[in-house]
């Protein structure tokens, strides 16, 4: 009894008021701390490879740096320089021009493939991954069959079918009119499958039941397209515009392999910000200025995609 007496004032010291310390916490308390002690780790590293590295590159906007030497602090003369050159703003143009024709285009052609390839029954998963074949397809090796493709003939087989239908050759890649065209039909014609595959999943996930009842009310298919399908669609919508906004903002790998004897494009026609910053950085080596660069498109980035989702935001 003594002993047992000792081992239970014991126990009563550490765990004042004879309870447990979990006891003092509440469900959601402990619920809370379960999730942030798994999420933790994730979190952490995150942060580490995303956010620091946004942070310093905004440090070495402000320094003069060639690899060479220490990083110079010179404020934002990196900024004033970058938009005073009148080639940067070539290049914000030709980004934009991607986002701006490019975002609307694949979305069309996505949803309108998706909407139809829904209702065909034969052969449905062999159409779907056809499709969506390009998508896996490296952006290189898919950049220079594209490259093949523009040549002038014989080679080129888009020229020898035009030389056919009598239709002169085109330069394409050689023009400063229409090389963005050019490479902006790969990137669109890269990017379906994945949103053709998306638009599907979010028209598979609306109920039945909404089209039996709007078909017993007597309306078109228009009209069923217009009130239900496409009200319904919003948040895979949103979320394709986010996505694609980015892969054309971000526009890369197309150029740099289609126009690799001239990067940028005749003119510097095709070029977009994401190939300024390579050149800038590893061409020239000025760091600093290509990390001023690198803040100026995630700028634009957060801007674009926070704009966007307000505008398509649920005003339910």
């Amino acid at each position: 009894m003594p002993e047992q007496a000792r081992i239970t004032k014991g126990a009563a010291a550490g765990r004042p008021g004879g309870t447990a310390f979990s006891d003092r916490f509440s469900m959601h308390t402990k619920r809370l701390v379960w999730v942030w002690s798994f999420l933790a780790l994730p979190v952490l590293f995150y942060a580490i490879i995303r956010f620091y590295p946004t942070i310093d590159a905004f440090r070495l906007s402000l320094t003069d740096w060639d690899l060479m030497r220490k990083p110079k602090f010179i404020g934002f003369e990196n900024y004033a320089k970058l938009f005073a050159d009148p080639k940067f703003w070539q290049v914000f143009k030709n980004t934009f021009a991607y986002l701006i024709f490019g975002t609307p285009i694949s979305l069309v052609l996505s949803f309108t493939i998706a909407f139809f390839l829904d209702r065909v029954r034969f052969g449905h998963g062999f159409i779907r991954a056809l499709y969506f074949l390009p998508y896996l397809t490296t952006a290189a090796a898919m950049a220079w069959v594209w490259r093949w493709f523009y040549q002038p003939a014989p080679i080129g087989i888009i020229n020898d079918v035009l030389g056919l239908l009598g239709i002169p050759q085109q330069p394409f890649l050689r023009s400063t009119s229409q090389a963005l065209p050019s490479i902006m039909v790969t990137a669109i014609w890269a990017g379906l499958g994945f949103q053709i595959i998306i638009f599907m999943a979010g028209l598979r996930a609306i109920p039945t039941t909404f089209y039996e009842a709007a078909r017993i009310d007597g309306l078109g298919e228009w009209a069923i397209l217009r009130k239900i399908t496409l009200p319904l669609l919003k948040p895979t919508t949103v979320f394709l515009v986010v996505m694609s906004s980015i892969a054309f903002l971000r526009i890369f790998d197309q150029v740099y392999n289609m126009t690799s004897n001239d990067p940028g494009g005749p003119l510097g026609s095709t070029k977009p910000l994401v190939l300024m910053i390579y050149q800038t950085a590893f061409s020239s080596y000025q760091m600093g200025y290509a990390a001023a660069q690198t803040v100026v498109l995630f700028t634009i980035l957060l801007v674009i995609s926070l704009l966007q989702l307000w505008i398509l935001r649920d005003k339910s």
